[in-house]
C-alpha cells in the first residue's frame, strides 16, 4: 500500500514505516540531539531523495541547531524553511501521514 505525501510524492509501506519511525525518534529525544536523534538522522540519510524524509532530515538539522544544513534539506524537500517551534513543525510533518 502506498501513502500519499504532498501532491506527487508517494511512499511504499517500508518508506512510510521509516518516515514515522524517524519522527518518533525525534520526539523521543524531546527535540534534542541524542541517541534517538542519531538514529532518526541515519534513517533520513538512508532515504535521501525521498521528499517526506528529506523534510524530516531538515527538521533533524533544526533540532541540531544547524540552520544552514536545514535550509539545504528544506530546498531538497521543496518546502519553505520552517519558522515555528520544533514541535509545531513536527506536528505539521506528522500530519502528512494522516
Amino acid at each position: 500500500m502506498e501513502e500519499s505525501f504532498g501532491v506527487t510524492e508517494r511512499l511504499n509501506a517500508e518508506q512510510t514505516k521509516q518516515f514515522l519511525r524517524a519522527l518518533e525518534l525525534i520526539e523521543a529525544d524531546d527535540f534534542r540531539t541524542g541517541s534517538d536523534w542519531e538514529e532518526a538522522h541515519s534513517i533520513c540519510k538512508k532515504h535521501e531523495g525521498i521528499t517526506p524524509l528529506d523534510r524530516v532530515h531538515a527538521l533533524c538539522h533544526r533540532v541540531e541547531g544547524d540552520d544552514a544544513n536545514a535550509a539545504y534539506w528544506y530546498r531538497r524537500a521543496r518546502v519553505e524553511q520552517a519558522t515555528g517551534s520544533l514541535k509545531e513543525e513536527w506536528r505539521q510533518i506528522r500530519h502528512l501521514a494522516d
